[in-house]
This record gives C-alpha cells, structure tokens and sequence, in this order.
C-alpha cells in the first residue's frame, strides 16, 4: 500500500516535483525574497545570495553537459541524472524571483512595466522549462539573461556609480563573464561549444540589444535607486533629523495604493511633494521631482516646472526631501521623480480640487 505513495525511480521524482513542489516552492521563494532576504541591494547577504544561485545554475549546467557528451559513466552520477536539471531550474527560479522582488520596487511600474513583466513571464515560465534546460543554447542564453540582470545593480554598488556608462560596463562585464565560462567548457566538451557558438552567439546578440534598447528608453527600472515612500502633502517641515509632513486623511486604498489622490487646495496654497528615495551607501546623486499637469486639450502631460537636489546612500528608510509648488491649477497633476538621466524612479499621481477650501490634516512624523 506504501508503495503508491514512494517514487519508484529518480525520473517518477522529478515528476512529482514538477506536480506538488515547484507551484508551492514559487510562491513561497517569492515571499521570502520580498519581505526577508532581499531588502536591500548593498547588502552583503543579498549579494551572496544571488552569487550562490548563479554558481549552482553555472555547475548544472556543466554537469548537465558533460552527461549529455558522455565524459561522466559514474553509475550514481547517471541515476541522479535527471535531478541536475531540476536544480538548475530551482537556481534560475530564485534568480527571477529576486529580480522581480528587486526591479518591481526601484520604480513607477508605468515605466518599467515591459521589463518587469518580462521578469515575471521567466519565473512563471521557468516551472516548464524542465526540458529546454538541457539543451546548450537555452543555458548560455538565460544564463547570460541573469548574469546581465545582476550586474545592472551589483556593478554600480562597487563601484558607487550609476548612469549609462555604468550600463554599458555591466554589459559588457556579463559578455565577459559569460565567454570565459564557454572558454571553460571548451576544455572539457569542445565538440559541444563549437556546434553551439552559433546559436549561442546569436541568442545573446539578441539579449544584450534588447537589453540596451530598454535601458535607453528607460524602460529598465534604475537600480540601486529604489522608492522608498512618496506623497504630496500641504506642508513639509524639517525638524532637527525628523520631517513633519502635513496631510489629508486619505482612504485605506489611496493609501495603499496611492490611487486618486484628492489634493483640496485654496488659492494660493503651496503643495509639497516629499520622496524618500533609497541609494547605497557610499552613493551619491541627484534626484528631480518633475511637476507636470494634464492638458485636457492637447490630452498629454506638459512640465510646468523641474526641482532637483542632491541624495546620499545608505539610510535604510531612503535619503529624504521634498519640492514645492505654488498656484496649483485645478486637475489632474504629477510628479516623476527621477534620475539625472531620465530614469522613473517612482511617480506621485494626485487631483487638485479648488472647490474646498480646508480640509482635514494630520501631522505624520518620517
């Protein structure tokens, strides 16, 4: 009766992975990735994490190949054969769902949404990609996927620098990395490499375009940088180490979700935008709050007027500071916060209403 419920062999198991544990074990990584080991992306924990999935992913991979050409016959190497891609998949998994805890929270999903989704179909699409994982051209290409995605953000840590020139290093660092990591297997599996270099070689030409192309139509969320918490408020006031900020009660789900923001303002009245915006430490850089106003007529948002000041790494709730504008126009309004070079870091959407002119406030400390 026992015997139902026991895998008979180590190809029943992995089915039985892919059936029960893998659905249960994506929910549960992403949980784990977002609320506990990834908060920041300088620490020294973060870092290692990703380091060991992609060493686990790099070893699979060898293994896997070096089974497929023949140059391992270990009896017990071969029974636990069909396990190496299972856990090749397990190393890819948790880096997908670290990039998508990561990317998802550095900015303004209106901005970044083609990237993050992109991040988000791989890790869903990873719990079938069982079988492609033993074919040579789909490793090095998803290999070099994530070893790009983790120098956008791992490279400007080090080195405490950020902007395209630090896009472009982290590129080309990843071709690099991925080269020597071929030039390796060539010594073991040659005749593998050279029937593969071609798709190979093609696969990732085609990352590493599309790739530039979505960093250079900011459409790759800044990372390091990431939004802390941003609102517009009636009065931002620094006291000592503390910011007051004076607010309108809002909603649950406004507040959640930062959803129709209503901003009641009477003439005159100054409206203040306050951002805590995470960097590391040791980085330091400027931010813009950009103020644009929906045109009804022309059905686009116009910039009325761009603030910028300067940020330092390291504080864990984000490097704090506001602008402020004067003769708000009723209607729609927003601010993008963002980098010197363009990139959302994150955006505050609200609507000026002239018809009341007070409203109730409270004070919150941050």
């Amino acid at each position: 009766m026992a015997r139902r419920y026991l895998p008979r062999n180590v190809q029943e198991l992995v089915r039985w992975y892919e059936r029960y544990i893998s659905p249960l074990s994506l929910v549960a990584g992403f949980l784990a990735d977002n609320y506990i080991l990834l908060r920041r992306v300088d620490l020294w924990q973060t870092n290692v994490l990703f380091f060991t999935y992609l060493t686990i992913a790099a070893i699979g991979i060898f293994l896997i190949n070096l089974i497929e050409a023949g140059r391992i016959r270990w009896k017990w190497m071969v029974a636990i054969a069909p396990l190496i891609p299972v856990v090749v998949q397990f190393s890819f998994g948790g880096l997908f769902s670290g990039f998508l805890s990561l990317y998802s929270r550095s900015a303004g999903f209106a901005a970044s949404w083609v990237f993050v989704i992109a991040v988000a179909a791989l890790l869903i699409g990873n719990e079938r990609f069982t079988r492609l994982y033993v074919r040579f051209a789909f490793q090095m290409s998803l290999y070099f996927f994530v070893l790009f995605s983790f120098f956008i953000f791992f490279l400007p840590v080090v080195f405490s620098a950020i902007g395209p020139a630090m896009f472009i290093v982290s590129g080309f660092a990843s071709l690099a990395v991925l080269a020597l990591f071929m030039r390796f297997m060539w010594l073991f599996i040659p005749e593998v490499v050279k029937r593969e270099r071609t798709r190979v070689a093609r696969s990732v030409a085609v990352i590493f375009v599309v790739f530039n192309v979505l960093y250079f139509l900011n459409l790759i969320p800044p990372l390091p940088l990431s939004l802390k918490e941003a609102g517009v408020y009636h009065a931002v006031t620094k006291v000592g180490t503390e910011y007051r900020l004076s607010a309108e009660q809002q909603s649950w789900f406004a507040e959640l979700f930062s959803y129709n923001t209503v901003f009641h303002a009477s003439a005159g009245q100054n409206a203040y935008v306050y951002s805590a915006v995470f960097a590391p430490s040791g980085l330091s850089t400027t931010v813009y709050h950009e103020w644009q106003q929906y045109d009804t007529v022309s059905n686009s948002w116009l910039t009325v007027t761009t603030q910028s000041f300067p940020i330092n790494g390291g504080r864990d709730g984000g490097y704090r500071g506001y602008s402020v504008k004067s003769n708000l126009m009723p209607g729609k309004w927003r601010v993008n916060v963002k980098t010197q070079y363009g990139q959302l870091i994150g955006r505050v959407n609200f609507t000026v209403d002239g018809s009341v002119q007070t409203a109730p406030l409270i004070d919150i400390v941050r």
